[in-house]
């Protein structure tokens, strides 16, 4: 995506995150939920009785809840590069739109722990003077977290430099 790049309307132009980063989220879901729900339908049907195993229901609802929670949740992240900052929306109730403007940044990395790398995922952490603006994009494809890493930390040495 090129910096400065708007709609028609002036509104910006929004980059969503890539399908990995829900299908590593509903992945890591089910790595919890689906053991638990085995377990609370074993042991109470087991040593209580098979009527006590209906509380796998519980588990399970929250499995299904937590997967279309999930899903919006991935819904609702995008960034726009503008041309003097960027911006990160995010949020499904209570919607957080964060203004990092480039010349405030001070450092830019990439994080990607191992779960994130299975996955080929990649997390861009913004960090400026004040600790409130601090910004971070997740579940980015790693070649697109590094160019965008290396774009802002262009444009905020640029926009620092004139300061």
């Amino acid at each position: 995506m090129e910096t400065g790049t708007v709609k028609a309307g002036g509104e910006p132009l929004w980059a969503g995150l890539p399908p990995g980063l829900l299908r590593m989220r509903r992945m890591l879901l089910l790595v919890w939920l689906g053991p638990m729900t085995v377990l609370v339908a074993l042991l109470p049907g087991l040593l209580a009785g098979p009527v006590w195993a209906l509380f796998a229901v519980l588990p399970l609802g929250g499995l299904a809840w937590g997967w279309v929670l999930l899903g919006r949740n991935w819904r609702s992240w995008r960034y726009a590069e503008r041309a003097d900052d960027l911006l990160i929306s995010r949020g499904v109730l209570w919607r957080e739109e964060t203004v990092v403007p480039y010349g405030r940044m001070q450092l830019v990395e990439v994080t990607s722990g191992p779960v994130e790398r299975h996955f080929g995922l990649a997390s861009v952490q913004l960090h400026t003077a004040a600790a409130a603006t601090d910004a971070r994009i997740p579940g980015l494809h790693p070649a697109e977290a590094e160019r965008l890493r290396d774009r802002l930390t262009e444009l905020g040495e640029a926009r620092s430099a004139g300061l």
